[in-house]
Order: C-alpha cells, then sequence, then structure tokens
C-alpha cells in the first residue's frame, strides 16, 4: 500500500510599506526646481496653472526602513528642491521614490539627477536637465531648453518642437536615441554623433559613416536652434513629419 505525504508550502510574500507626501507651492517664473532620487521614479508634466503640485511615494520594506530614505522638500524665494536621497550614500534597490510633479509648462527645471530608475517628462515649454546613471529617458509633447543624459539606458523623444532660443541636446553613452520631431524644422542646426553605432534620419544630413566614428549634421535656414545627438555605443535615430 502506497501513502501520500502531501506537505503544504507557505510561500511568504514580499511586504512592502508605502507613505505618500502630497504639497503645492507656488512656482513663479524664474523660481527654480530641482529633484534629487536616489532609487526610483522621476514624472514631470506641465500643466496651466502657477503652482507645482508634488506628489511623492515613498517605497519600503518595513516603516523602520523609512529613516533610511528621508523625504525632504527645501523651500527658498529662488528654488524648490526636492531630495529622496538614501541615508549615508546608500544604494539599496528596496528603497525607492516615485515622483510626480506637475509644473507650469513654462518652468525651469534647473536639475533631475536619479541614480537609478527612469524619468519621464511632458508638456514642458520651460527648461530643463536631466542626468540618469541607469534606465531609460522618455520625453513627449516638449519645447524650449531641453537637455537629457543617462549613462546606461535609452532615451526617447516624441512630439518635440523647435523654437527661437531654445536647444533640443540628448546624451547616453550606453543606449539608442529615438527623436521624432512634431513637425519638419524649418530652422535648425543637427548636429549627431554616434562613436560606436548608427545614425538613421528621415531629414537629410551630411554624412560621415564610412569608417570610424559616425557623423551626421544639417543646416536648415538660420541654423538654429541646436539639435545636439551623441551616443558612445548605440544607434540615433531621427524622424520628421
Amino acid at each position: 500500500m502506497w501513502f501520500v505525504l502531501l506537505i503544504p508550502l507557505t510561500v511568504a510574500a514580499f511586504a512592502e510599506t508605502t507613505d505618500r507626501q502630497t504639497r503645492t507651492l507656488p512656482l513663479p517664473e524664474g523660481r527654480a526646481l530641482s529633484i534629487d532620487v536616489t532609487v526610483g521614479s522621476v514624472r514631470i508634466e506641465g500643466w496651466d496653472r502657477a503652482d507645482a503640485e508634488i506628489v511623492i511615494d515613498r517605497r519600503v520594506p518595513t516603516a523602520a526602513d523609512q529613516a533610511r530614505l528621508p523625504i525632504v522638500i527645501d523651500e527658498s524665494a529662488a528654488r524648490i528642491a526636492i531630495r529622496a536621497v538614501q541615508f549615508d550614500h546608500g544604494t539599496d534597490a528596496a528603497l525607492r521614490a516615485e515622483i510626480v510633479v506637475r509644473v507650469p509648462r513654462s518652468a525651469l527645471i534647473d536639475m533631475v539627477r536619479v541614480m537609478e530608475g527612469r524619468i519621464a517628462v511632458t508638456g514642458l515649454r520651460g527648461s530643463i536637465t536631466a542626468d540618469l546613471q541607469r534606465g531609460p529617458i522618455e520625453a513627449s509633447d516638449v519645447s524650449g531648453r531641453i537637455r537629457l543624459e543617462t549613462s546606461i539606458g535609452p532615451i526617447t523623444v516624441n512630439g518635440a518642437r523647435l523654437v527661437a532660443g531654445g536647444v533640443l541636446r540628448l546624451r547616453t553613452f550606453n543606449g539608442d536615441i529615438r527623436l521624432c520631431l512634431a513637425e519638419r524644422p524649418a530652422d535648425a542646426r543637427i548636429m549627431a554623433l554616434a562613436l560606436n553605432g548608427n545614425i538613421v534620419s528621415t531629414l537629410p544630413l551630411t554624412m560621415k559613416d564610412t569608417w570610424g566614428p559616425r557623423w551626421g549634421e544639417a543646416t536648415f535656414g538660420a541654423g538654429e536652434p541646436v539639435i545636439s545627438l551623441d551616443v558612445i555605443t548605440g544607434t540615433i535615430e531621427i524622424r520628421s513629419p
């Protein structure tokens, strides 16, 4: 006679503690905003209001771990500074901050730093400088002074518009850059460099791609604003109607 022994298996689900902070602060013209995050995501959305709405979700294994990821919002007349930086230079992937900021469309975002995670920007017409060490950057419906850089990860920009006095600078060390313009530029200076990769464009570029680094450039109309695209290893793709 055979006996079957059934042993119940208990699976311990990973428990996560989440807390949320929400602030609404005035962000008039000339007042800058900066964001610094160790691990997590940052999403910036332009809207038709004069203030900034800040929503921060902190996700940590236990409530005791909240002290390892302090959330700080500093204010001065010149700046709003948001920080979700791990204590004592930590880089624990289990300690994450997810930040959503809605700002006036013409806002000055003078620096967004994320060590690991992702950055997304939409509906911005002002200025932004963003630096991500590991992860993707996505932007849509943007214009103005846009500078996006990642060390490891792709950069994708859709619906970008060129305006007088603006600049569009995209750079990644290891990843692809994909740029889709909202309209064919009448005035622009385009410079694209791929040290170890390829350049593909629906706009006519003067290309150097027979040996060594790939280089493509073009001048339309007055030759500004500037589009500057750089990859160390990856593909640059430019598309325009």
